[in-house]
């Protein structure tokens, strides 16, 4: 898109060159005689950039700035005058100038001063809309990243969020599962009615079952009034059954009674209820292999994944750590009542690195325990946990990650190896012979390889 200049100046001559000039480049140009003439043509036109004479009959160039700024922020001014002097150009660029040219100028210089303004204008929107594509299109709620893996899901939660159907959400623990649940919620015409989580694996079977279902008075010891579960309070709403592979089979059967016929049963009842309410659920299981295995009900199973929607972990998605991290810096400076102002590069940089097993809750962990113990106005590598600031090499899922810096080799098996020895001490409650059995190493060698590495007979109880 041709850009618009408006160029202002007494002499009809200087008009005149200016614009034949500035058309050749291929601009718009409109031209003014005054300020006042100046003022008309903003109030009509958009312009991205204004050149204007300093010293003109009526209003002046400063003046004439101001004017053009209070109209219309984003144009960049460009100041012209053949009485160049240190006190008028620093005013002007106090009042808002982009640059300041003395006459009789160079042809060059005015085309690369035009240009480089310009620049800065396309830098501005494209700030802007990055800024509105991040806060809107690219966050629900506070499930946040910019990555394409997010942004499908973003596109998913849009797409499944206005319709009926049960939601089956997997993903491993961390990953955001229950901020994905409350987001599909909340684009969805159930927005103004609740949505309840229940954490399946939270609690034994007959509390659970009363818990979503309620129950009747005396239906059990210490029933001593009648109480609504979950299931009611959440009419017209949804329920988010996290972990509903941890759910006992025999509650399967009534959660699978409640999608079909929508009514259920209180505890000790003999009625039943009912109750419109859209599920979401979440695993961090196979619950296909559950199936099979004869963990899940099939046909629950199918019940509820009538849409899936998989979280990919934080280690595949490691551009969305810094604008989580940061999400994470704004809030715990709130909740904390602390004033860090930024994630140091090279802080950032480790951030990055990391694995995250425990994923986006991990790196909330982490930021929330950096705000509170670092000391400055930047959060810097040492008030990160040491196993994230000291990793040099890490495996994962089978493969190792190499950083850019490289690694010491014999360093990182050393310390590989000396924490397998501990982990199998743990696992064998520091009985040498099961732990070397675990390492499939001779009673010998693990001896040897404990002395290496500095352990003694105090460390651990022998077991021998």
């Amino acid at each position: 898109m041709k850009k618009n200049i408006l160029v202002v100046d007494d002499e009809l001559s200087m008009r005149e060159f200016l614009e034949i000039l500035l058309t050749a480049e291929e601009y718009n140009v409109n031209t003014a005689k005054c300020g006042d003439d100046a003022i008309k043509m903003m109030q009509d036109n958009d312009y991205h950039v204004l050149m204007t004479d300093l010293h003109m009959p009526g209003m002046d160039g400063i003046e004439l700035l101001k004017k053009a700024k209070e109209l219309s922020p984003n144009t960049e001014v460009l100041m012209m005058t053949a009485y160049a002097s240190t006190e008028t150009a620093v005013e002007a660029m106090k009042s808002g100038a982009y640059d300041y040219i003395t006459k009789p100028f160079k042809v060059d210089e005015v085309k690369l001063i035009i240009k480089n303004a310009l620049e800065k204008i396309n830098l501005k929107i494209e700030n802007i809309l990055l800024k509105k594509e991040l806060q809107e299109g690219y966050q629900f709620g506070n499930v946040i990243g910019i990555s394409n893996g997010m942004r499908e899901i973003y596109d998913l939660i849009l797409r499944i969020s206005p319709t009926k159907a049960n939601i089956l959400i997997e993903g491993e623990s961390g990953t955001g599962k229950e901020l994905v649940a409350k987001s599909i919620h909340n684009n969805s015409p159930r927005k103004n009615k609740p949505i309840i989580t229940v954490n399946c694996g939270a609690m034994p079977e007959n509390l659970l079952e009363s818990e979503l279902f309620g129950h009747v008075k005396g239906a059990f010891t210490g029933a001593t009034s009648s109480k609504p579960g979950l299931f009611e309070l959440a009419d017209g709403g949804s329920i988010f059954l996290d972990e509903i592979g941890e759910m006992p089979l025999q509650l399967q059967v009534k959660i699978l009674r409640v999608i079909q016929e929508k009514e259920f049963r209180r505890v000790g009842a003999v009625k039943d209820n009912t109750s419109d309410v859209r599920i979401i659920a979440a695993t961090n299981r196979d619950l296909e292999e559950a199936v099979k295995e004869g963990q899940f009900r099939e046909d629950l199973y199918y019940r509820l994944n009538v849409i899936k929607v998989t979280l990919p972990p934080l280690r595949e998605r490691k551009e969305d750590i810094p604008s989580l991290a940061n999400h994470f810096l704004s809030k715990y400076n709130e909740e904390l009542g602390r004033s860090i102002k930024r994630i140091a590069s090279e802080t950032m940089k480790i951030l990055t690195n990391y694995e995250y097993p425990g994923n986006v809750r991990e790196l909330e962990n982490i930021i929330e325990r950096a705000v509170a113990l670092e000391r400055t106005e930047v959060i810097l590598p040492e008030s990160l946990p040491d196993n994230v600031k000291d990793k040099k090499a890490s495996i994962s899922n089978g493969e190792i990650e190499i950083p850019d810096e490289g690694i010491n080799l014999e360093e990182v098996i050393d310390n590989m190896e000396k924490k397998l020895l501990e982990k199998s001490l743990e696992r064998t409650n520091g009985v040498k012979t099961k732990a070397a059995k675990l390492l499939n190493l001779s009673f010998r060698s693990f001896r040897y390889r404990l002395s290496k590495h500095g352990f003694t007979d105090d460390d651990h109880e022998s077991g021998e």
